[in-house]
């Protein structure tokens, strides 16, 4: 039965994973194991019930594995299952088992097919089992169904990679026969992480249901997709067959008959099938675990030693003594305080790579967002002659004027320097809910003790708030200043002389052909009808917005010009999760195809700000006429 010579490794790594699963935590080992991956109805259900020569696991419509269960199969003269969740108690009847693994699932997932990565523990005894320990992972889904989250698909790759990602872990990839291995889920996620195909081993199932004339030979060979510890083919009961209680013991034997009959495995028989994939199983991780051992040693003694360090330095702690509390709480203080400066500064060890914070988000907020507000200041140039010929008269009074008066000029103005108080204000709020936020995130650091980091976060806040006040009065004051007194002498005033010099060189400035203003990816949000959304990749510059199939810009979908093009919000629909923009021409025209305006999307607002920006900068502005109307009315006035 299986690697004599090593047959206790595996109830030892098995009594490890049990303590690990019972104080909740790993100790950043990572246990030598078999993960079973594979798309729903893949038939790895079958294959695990066949191990045991039992019907005990969950069977269904839609995602049924909704937790990993950790199943853990010890050779022994009695028949029984035992749950880690239910020490004591031996379970006998199988269908109990099946009952309690729904359970038990239910009470951490609810029963809204929601999923979970909290494990199941179960250890089957038998007669007919090897020493084997499988991780039995949920299918993986392309669909949310019932009240399962949108992301679901997301959610159990998320799931899978925390296990297959890791070195000690052996992948076990099941891919039914009578689908394209090519595009087979399993192998797709397993290549990912073990590119080499070093880990994983591949099972091919429902040999019996391909089409007539066709076999896997080539693919159970290892001559089409080659791994490095090959295929094994494997013949479950069907659906038919598991309604009507076949006896698995009757399934192992058609299973035998049908590789020695078939003329396509027929050479390869003692390869395939049910107890020799157990019996390789038990071999390669034997095998594996030998082999990850000294690792495992020395790792173990690594943490040992520094436990042992850390006790000592406890032997003689007094939980009352005065010196070591303020010690403490100085140290943690002076922590959050270096926490607080990196995420500022952008330095340190530990570097979000997920989303932007701190510094970079306050650094985007001057760099991109407070422009983009400056340009949404609406200005009326019809409503600004208005004012400026009633301002003009209103000065003169009863008198005809030959000249236009400087107090209409500067009222004029002076009214328009008004409106930057808004996105000035705007931005020190936005400044200061991100100094909020970086402070709560670098508080959690101290979630151990709830008081003090509530007070931590008060007395810190409570600073940030009164700086914020102050920030305020000081911005307001600068724009006072220049409301008090417009110097026309300065040299950045543009008067009608130098008025047309400037504008002509603006435009020669964004002329520049090749520049690159921005690159990414963006959804072009198109309804089902015509086609359905897609995701490009998007180059723009100073000229066009061209998008191409990928990142390398080989193949090239379409390139719109920007003249006459602006941007608008679009609000997203009541189940979209995506942010919406649009361009449009303002003649009128279709923009791409027969579409007025295309619409593009981005996983969240930030990204909508930033794109936005990025169009303000390649002279694509807002619906509405924003352009801020100080430098016309110097124009103006001198034209007056």
């Amino acid at each position: 039965m299986g690697n004599r010579g090593m047959e206790d490794l595996i109830p030892l790594i098995n009594k490890l994973q049990d303590a690990f699963s019972s104080i909740g935590q790993s100790c950043n080992l990572d246990l030598p194991q078999i993960a079973v991956v594979g798309g729903q109805s893949a038939g790895k259900s079958s294959v695990l019930e066949n191990f045991v020569g039992r019907d005990f696991l969950p069977r269904g419509s839609g995602i049924v594995t909704r937790r990993p269960l950790i199943l853990q199969l010890v050779n022994n003269k009695a028949e029984y299952a035992e749950f880690l969740h239910c020490k004591g108690k031996k379970f006998v009847d199988f269908d109990e088992v099946r009952a309690e693994i729904e359970s038990e699932t239910d009470r951490i997932t609810g029963s809204n097919k929601g999923i979970s990565s909290i494990p199941i523990n179960l250890r089957v005894y038998s007669p007919n089992v090897l020493n084997l320990t499988l991780i039995d992972l949920p299918g993986m889904t392309k669909v949310a169904v019932g009240d399962q989250p949108v992301d679901i698909e997301h959610q159990i790759r998320d799931m899978l990679l925390q296990f297959i990602t890791k070195e000690s872990c052996l992948i076990l990839a099941v891919t039914p026969a009578n689908t394209d291995l090519a595009n087979s889920d399993a192998l797709k996620i397993a290549k990912e992480v073990d590119p080499q195909g070093l880990r994983t081993i591949g099972v091919i199932t429902k040999l019996d249901l391909m089409d007539e004339g066709t076999d896997a030979k080539d693919i159970l060979e290892n001559k089409l997709l080659p791994l490095r510890r090959g295929y094994i083919g494997v013949v479950n009961r069907s659906q038919k067959d598991i309604d009507g209680k076949k006896d698995i013991r009757a399934a192992l034997a058609a299973e035998r008959k049908f590789f020695l009959s078939h003329p396509g495995y027929r050479h390869m028989a003692e390869r395939m099938g049910t107890p020799h994939l157990q019996k390789t199983l038990n071999q390669q991780l034997t095998n594996h675990i030998r082999d990850t051992l000294p690792g495992l040693r020395s790792k173990l003694q690594s943490q040992l030693l520094s436990l042992e360090k850390e006790v000592e330095e406890y032997k003689n702690f007094s939980p009352d003594d005065p010196t070591r509390k303020t010690k403490a709480l100085l140290q943690m203080v002076q922590q959050f305080g270096v926490d607080f400066e990196k995420c500022i500064e952008g330095s340190g060890d530990q570097v979000d790579t997920n989303e932007l914070s701190g510094g970079a988000k306050i650094n985007r907020l001057f760099h991109e967002r407070f422009p983009f507000e400056l340009v949404k200041i609406v200005f009326d140039e019809k409503e600004l002659r208005r004012e400026i010929s009633h301002a003009i008269k209103n000065v003169h009074g009863v008198r005809t004027g030959l000249f236009t008066p400087d107090l209409a000029f500067e009222v004029i103005v002076k009214k328009q320097i008004v409106k930057l108080k808004t996105p000035c204000l705007k931005c020190i709020d936005l400044v200061i809910q991100e100094l909020i936020n970086t402070v709560r995130q670098c508080t959690n650091k101290l979630s151990s003790y709830p008081r003090l980091r509530e007070e931590t976060e008060r007395i810190v806040t409570t600073h940030v708030r009164e700086r914020e006040g102050k920030t305020k009065d000081q911005v307001l004051l600068l724009i006072d200043i220049e409301l008090s007194y417009i110097n026309t002498n300065h040299e950045d005033f543009i008067g009608f002389a130098n008025a047309q010099q400037r504008n002509t060189a603006a435009n020669k400035k964004r002329a520049i052909p090749n520049q690159v203003i921005r690159k990414g990816w963006l959804t072009i949000n198109i309804s089902i009808m015509k086609g359905g959304s897609k995701e490009y990749w998007f180059v723009l510059t100073a000229e066009s917005l061209s998008w191409y199939k990928d990142e390398e810009e080989k193949e090239k979908k379409y390139m719109l010009p920007l003249d006459n093009l602006k941007i608008r919000d679009v609000e997203k629909g009541f189940m979209s999760t995506k942010h919406i923009f649009a361009i449009f021409n303002t003649e009128q025209r279709n923009v791409y195809k027969d579409l007025r305006q295309v619409e593009l999307t981005c996983d969240s607002q930030e990204d909508v700000d930033s794109w936005k920006a990025s169009f303000l900068r390649a002279g694509v502005y807002p619906e509405k006429d924003q352009v801020c109307g100080c430098h016309n009315l110097y124009f103006y006035r001198e034209k007056l």
